[in-house]
Formats: C-alpha cells, sequence, structure tokens
C-alpha cells in the first residue's frame, strides 16, 4: 500500500482509497501557526515593554504576514497535493514568485503605515519565521509517509530458504 501527503491511500491495485486521517498539510499549518503565535506573543511583550502598543502592533503586523506567506503554500499543499503530489510542486514555485511580488508590490504601493516601528516589524517577522520553520521541520519529522510499496504476502525478500 502506498500513501501520500494528502491522506490518500492506494490499494493493491493502485487504486487511491480514501482514509479518515487528517491532511498533513492541515496538520503542518496547525502546528506552525501555533508555534509562531505563541512565540510572536512572547516577543510582543518585550515589545510592549520597550515601545508600548506600537512595538506590539509592529511585532503583529510583520509575524502576519510571515504567516499569510507560509500559510498559501501549505493550503496549496493541501488542495493540489491531495490529488495531483507531484504538481504540488510546480505549483509552490509558482506560488513563491507570485506571492515575492505581490507582497513587494503591496509594500510599494501601499508604504509603510506612519505607526510601524520598524525595527519591531522585522523582529517579529524574523520570530515567525524562525518559529514556523522550525515547527515545520519537527512536523515533518513526525510525519509517517510511506515510500514504497508494502512486498506482497510471500513475495518479500524477508523469506529465507536453505
Amino acid at each position: 500500500m502506498t500513501t501520500n501527503a494528502g491522506g490518500q491511500q492506494s490499494d493493491s491495485n493502485g487504486v487511491a482509497v480514501s482514509r479518515s486521517s487528517p491532511s498533513l498539510w492541515l496538520r503542518l499549518l496547525l502546528v506552525s501557526s501555533t508555534a509562531a503565535v505563541a512565540a510572536l506573543a512572547a516577543t510582543s511583550v518585550v515589545a510592549a515593554v520597550m515601545n508600548g502598543g506600537l512595538g506590539v502592533l509592529s511585532v503583529a503586523f510583520g509575524g502576519a504576514l510571515v504567516m499569510a506567506f507560509f500559510a498559501i503554500s501549505l493550503l496549496i499543499g493541501h488542495f493540489v497535493g491531495r490529488d495531483n503530489p507531484s504538481g504540488a510542486v510546480g505549483l509552490f514555485v509558482a506560488s513563491y514568485f507570485v506571492k515575492v511580488v505581490g507582497f513587494a508590490v503591496v509594500l510599494f504601493v501601499f508604504g509603510a503605515p506612519a505607526w510601524l516601528h520598524g525595527r519591531w516589524f522585522v523582529i517579529g517577522a524574523v520570530v515567525a519565521v524562525v518559529s514556523w520553520q522550525a515547527a515545520e521541520i519537527y512536523g515533518f519529522s513526525k510525519a509517517r509517509l510511506q515510500i514504497y510499496n508494502d512486498p506482497a504476502a510471500g513475495k518479500g525478500g524477508d523469506d529465507v530458504h536453505s
């Protein structure tokens, strides 16, 4: 039997059948979002002490942009990866360029808001990136993805003939 990250399981004929397990991508989204929000909350406490409410808003804004950037990729993996796992990689690459250009256009068109504290914005973004990526790596390390088909009964290399 083979499985992919979308939660589909193939039977011995290679036909995918549904399973009730949750999607790897949505689980990664939950784990990564939780880690980023927790790290941003701790960072916001420091920002509040040092620069008040504007520091907190700047941390939240920087973190929210990073989280949106990464969440789009995981949602693409969830919706595209379950039906076409190999096509998801191409869509990841295409969406990456669209996201980079899109965020750049937003920054240049709208500019930085007057209330934005630059240092805390960058700190919030970096904290979100590091915590998100650490949680994502942890989530992928715990994923159990089967790469090879299970050997058919009696056809495996485990049988030893004397």
